[in-house]
C-alpha cells in the first residue's frame, strides 16, 4: 500500500504487516504517532478510502480485505 507512504510526513516509520485467514487478509498498519491523524482523516474519511481501494481490490482477486490502524 503505497498510498499510505505517499500521505504521512514519516514514510520510513509506516509498517504494514498481513495477517491471513482462509480467503481474507487484514493489513495491520502501523504509522508515526504524528501522522495517525493523516491515515485516518476528518472523521475517517481517510481511513474508509483507503479500505474501499482494498475492497475493491478484494474483488478483483477474490479475497476479503481489511485494514486495522493499530496506534501502539
Amino acid at each position: 500500500m503505497a498510498v499510505i507512504r505517499r500521505i504521512v510526513d514519516h514514510p520510513d516509520a509506516v509498517e504494514i504487516e498481513e495477517v491471513w485467514n482462509d480467503r481474507s487478509c487484514t493489513f495491520e498498519l502501523r504509522v508515526d504517532p504524528d501522522d495517525l491523524g493523516k491515515v485516518i482523516g476528518r472523521q475517517g474519511r481517510t481511513a474508509r478510502s483507503l479500505r474501499t481501494l482494498l475492497e475493491a481490490r478484494g474483488v478483483h482477486e477474490g479475497v476479503d480485505y481489511g485494514l486495522e490502524i493499530l496506534d501502539d
